[in-house]
């Protein structure tokens, strides 16, 4: 049996499946693609996440669109992180070409063009279905996490939430956030002391800067209400494919702080609602993050740890993450560690650097008797990669250097038009984009503090009245005394005249001169 046979029963032995698959391309020896030698990704190990992996123009976006869209046909949603703002494609079949009709018959795979169900969302004041989440739905842990807050900073945070908890104070976005710490240590300060200790000036200050920070990249468009439902990411057509739904992040590349405090929200939300999936037939929703090294650019450890926490959890809920990026150093050996489907494109050899991280990349791969892995790195064309996947059984797949199908869909992005018109029709545009401003604890705190002002106000006017009625009763007070004083107080001789004494003796000697006459 010649090498060629050899390898072809090992690729075939190797992508045996007997449930699902998803054939992404043929298998090549000695640059040569060998008819018959399918590379298949068992659905039901698609939760078991991914890389894709490669140097500028090899082909990492069309291999995420050949996924995607064979996700889509088996019923599976879609969630892209779309950066370079180039996936939106999907919604339009391919207008095909010759290149891609000679590479299909080399695969052996049939080319069909295709359009899929397409949702294109939004963080920020781009067109598309507004992404939002609510303050309290971040809680205090993962909002202190995001903030990279102390120990004690983080304690503030939690007793903020616990009054805003206790007074059944709504907290929606970073403005109420702000106002509730300031409060606490100015209006409210006897009121936070007598309840919940004392909280010093100096964290709350640190804490509002860090706000203020998040704020400047964006963050006070993702806070709010209506706050998005992630079910919402699972729905499926008429025609029983799944919804591929299209982020577009191509305004907030140079904020990191932003998507990754979106990323993390997102994570959390699913793993904390979505049920136990078990060992279910397909996952329930595959997310890839294009640029993914984004997501770890900045963020600090206790944001790290999150990360790799959830990507290791929430493969119970049916859910595959798949991290796009130029080399797989981009992504922390931790999170790499969990990754099961492995697609690496092409790399380059400029410079020593890149030589020392082409050889660390081969070593994520298994050893093949077929290839020099370090070698075949750098020799890859554009559209091939090696492939690495697990079986049904959790065992890794030969490694098999692969030239990758074509997308079904456009390779290009939508017209405005042809954006506008999806938008149009879109039942979640009709769900969230109406911007909702109900009272919350800005609001409530402001009515709180006015009527503090307004009672203060009325008790100094109370006190001044009382203070006004007192002084005008000592006023009367005295005014009477004066009046009893000038009217005893008499000439001595008109005393004289007046006195008993003097009208009885007058009376006297008038009596006496009546009888002597």
């Amino acid at each position: 049996m010649g090498k060629s046979e050899t390898f072809l029963n090992d690729i075939n032995e190797g992508n045996k499946t007997e449930g699902d698959f998803i054939p992404i391309g043929a298998a090549m020896l000695d640059g040569e693609t060998i008819t018959g030698a399918h590379v298949k990704i068992p659905l039901k190990t698609m939760n078991r996440h991914g890389l894709i992996a490669g140097a500028t123009g090899t082909g990492k976006t069309k291999s995420l669109q050949v996924l995607a869209e064979n996700l889509s046909n088996k019923g599976v949603p879609v969630l892209l992180m779309d950066i370079k703002g180039d996936l939106s494609g999907l919604a339009q079949p391919s207008t095909g070409h010759a290149k891609i009709d000679e590479r299909h018959e080399k695969i052996g795979i049939p080319f069909e063009a295709k359009k899929f169900p397409v949702e294109v969302l939004t963080l920020s004041e781009q067109d598309g279905v507004r992404l939002r989440a609510t303050v309290s739905e971040f809680g205090p842990v993962l909002l202190s996490r995001i903030l990279d807050l102390t120990e004690t900073q983080s304690g503030v945070v939690a007793v903020v939430f616990q009054y805003c908890d206790d007074n059944k104070m709504p907290v929606l976005d970073l403005k109420d956030f702000k106002k509730v710490l300031q409060y606490a240590t100015k209006e409210g300060k006897a009121e936070f002391t007598e309840v919940y200790g004392r909280i010093s000036t100096a964290s709350t200050g640190a804490i509002l800067r860090k706000i203020i920070e998040l704020e400047q990249q964006g963050a006070d468009l993702f806070f709010g209400e209506t706050s998005f439902d992630v079910d919402d990411l699972l729905r499926v057509n008429d025609e029983g494919r799944g919804y591929i739904n299209i982020l577009r992040l191509t305004d907030i590349q140079d904020r990191p702080k932003l998507f990754s405090t979106f990323m993390l929200s997102l994570l959390a939300e699913i793993y904390s609602t979505f049920p136990e999936q078990g060992d279910s037939g397909q996952p329930e929703l595959i997310i890839f993050i294009d640029e993914a090294h984004l997501i770890f650019k900045e963020a600090s450890k206790a944001l790290l740890n999150q990360i790799e926490s959830i990507v290791k959890l929430i493969r119970s809920k049916g859910v595959g993450l798949y991290f796009v990026t130029q080399n797989p150093t981009d992504v922390p050996e931790d999170v790499l560690g969990q990754l099961g489907l492995k697609i690496q494109h092409a790399l380059r050899a400029f410079t020593a650097k890149d030589r020392k991280a082409i050889k660390l990349t081969a070593q994520n791969y298994p050893d093949s008797e077929y290839y020099d892995t370090t070698e075949i790195l750098t020799s890859l064309g554009i559209g091939e990669a090696l492939v690495s996947a697990l079986d049904e059984k959790g065992r890794p797949t030969p490694l098999a250097a692969t030239m990758m199908r074509a997308p079904m869909s456009r390779m290009d992005v939508l017209t405005d038009l042809e954006l506008s018109k999806l938008l149009s029709n879109s039942k979640l545009v009709k769900k969230y984009n109406k911007e909702i401003d109900r009272e919350s604890a800005y609001e409530m705190l402001n009515k709180k503090i006015k009527q503090a002002e307004a009672d203060e106000v009325k008790e100094e006017v109370k006190q001044e009245k009382e203070a006004l009625k007192k002084a005008e009763a000592k006023r009367k007070s005295k005014s009477s005394s004066k009046r009893r004083s000038s009217s005893t107080g008499m000439n001595p001789i008109v005393k004289v005249l007046t006195s008993a004494t003097f009208i009885r003796s007058v009376f006297g000697i008038l009596s006496k001169v009546m009888k002597n006459r």
